[in-house]
């Protein structure tokens, strides 16, 4: 269907590029032009011929260096904002009539000029992953570029329009999958690296074994986002054996437990607009509906900040009051970087004291902004997860020890708790935690006060 609508729109840009004269203007290596294609666009009425002088942009946006686009990001960041004296007046206005008709011109008035614009140039064949793909363009310079902050926000604005839940389809990933779609998953797996097609085959084909993708119908054969579910009899505390080749599959219908290992985000371009919530829910409900024996889902996830978090702690030039770690504990943990750092894993000697650190971390270490340290708990308690448990070499992988010096956690989604943790999570800035991660966590205040004495 997604293929049968590009083709439409094809033919009509194509017969709109035939009703205007792009041959005045040359395809320089630099941004010449672009601002005038961009005002040509937005006063454009006939539909065709819109979709042709979005189609030219695209091209020429396409043949451009990285300085080049970095141009035309300045044009549309310096130029495309909001009309300041056409929202003054509309405001003024709007303080003498408060009706709605004013209030509507307002909200027109106020909108920055690129949205519109961006809503136009969407309308060119393969206009949503030209869009995605210039937002990409544009994060890769937006720390050295903080003016295009607004352009960034207007590009977050619509695509979370665009890409909304009611636009995604999901799609469970075989082996029967086309061959094109699978070598994207092989490139954008994110957590655990998937090592040629046996790899990928071991994943994918098992009968105790699923991947699910969403898809939107303006990209209809590149993933967004998927998952990729082991289903077992109990809850996994370490990865090598999900992936481990040759081991032995189990009838899907015994299993207990559903467990999402890996989930990765396709499209950086579509950064800061959120699937992850929604795949994992409907996923929980396509499981539910196939297995009736399953009872439990959880995850099996990485914890990707705990050894900059701990690094930070053993600084010796770092500031004293964001300190908590006493000096035994910054011993053990720079023992534990060390050797991670060497590619070994830490001693077991130090794995009480490390769990009862990690513990603490997950339930009280914040970022600047006053959020969990950690991106991923963030996600996964955000959602309405529950912190169930921390699993000493989880993940014994070169990643796995530099990351987090081996140490993965389970977090469990029950169905009936879901929206109460969200809330503890969102409204009382509570994380939810199994009694197991608090006796960890009280363990390590307790061998900090027997230190202390």
């Amino acid at each position: 269907m997604s293929t049968f609508f590009n083709d439409i729109l094809t033919s009509i840009t194509e017969r709109g590029r035939s009703l205007i004269d792009f041959s005045g203007r040359e395809r320089t290596g630099g941004k010449a032009g672009f601002d005038e294609l961009f005002e040509q666009l937005l006063s454009e009425r006939g539909e065709a011929s819109g979709m042709a002088i979005a189609r030219e942009i695209f091209e020429r946006y396409a043949q451009l260096d990285a300085t080049g686009r970095h141009d035309v990001i300045d044009i549309i960041a310096d130029r495309f904002g909001v009309d300041l004296e056409a929202a003054r007046v509309a405001a003024e206005r709007f303080l003498d009539e408060h009706s709605d008709a004013a209030g509507r011109d307002l909200s027109e008035a106020s909108e920055p000029r690129r949205q519109e614009l961006f809503r136009r140039l969407n309308l060119a064949p393969d206009g949503t992953a030209q869009l995605v793909a210039m937002r990409t363009d544009l994060l890769k310079g937006l720390r050295e570029n903080p003016d295009w902050a607004g352009t960034n926000a207007d590009f977050i604005h619509l695509f979370g329009s665009w890409f909304n839940r009611g636009f995604l389809v999901l799609r469970r990933i075989d082996w029967q999958t086309p061959a094109a779609i699978l070598e994207k998953i092989i490139k954008y797996e994110a957590v655990h690296a998937i090592h040629g097609w046996e790899d990928l085959r071991r994943r994918i084909d098992p009968p105790d074994r699923r991947l699910y993708a969403f898809f939107h119908p303006r990209l209809s054969d590149d993933p967004l986002i998927f998952v990729e579910v082991a289903l077992t009899t109990e809850i996994p505390t370490a990865i090598p054996p999900i992936l481990a080749d040759g081991r032995e599959p189990i009838d899907p219908r015994k299993a207990t437990t559903a467990t999402f290992y890996s989930i990765s985000n396709c499209q950086s371009g579509l950064a800061g607009v959120s699937f992850g919530s929604f795949l994992i829910k409907q996923v929980v409900e396509e499981l539910s509906r196939e297995l009736h024996g399953l009872k439990t889902y959880v995850t099996l996830s990485p914890v990707p900040n705990f050894v900059t978090w701990l690094k930070g702690q053993t600084d010796p030039e770092a500031d004293g009051e964001d300190r908590v770690l006493n000096e035994a504990e910054r011993e053990v943990a720079a023992r534990a970087i060390a050797a991670a750092e060497n590619g070994e894993a830490p001693s077991n000697e130090d794995e009480g004291a490390l769990t009862q650190i990690a513990a603490w971390y997950f339930l009280n270490a914040r970022d600047r902004k006053g959020r969990p340290f950690d991106p991923v708990a963030r996600f996964h308690l955000g959602n309405g997860a529950l912190l169930e448990r921390v699993n000493w070499a989880g993940d014994p992988s070169p990643r796995g020890l530099k990351q987090s010096l081996g140490i993965m956690v389970n977090y469990r989604y029950e169905p009936d708790e879901i929206e109460a943790n969200h809330e503890a999570f969102v409204k009382e800035d509570r994380i939810v935690a199994a009694p197991r991660v608090h006796r960890l966590a009280r363990g390590r205040n307790a061998a900090r006060d027997l230190v202390a004495g």
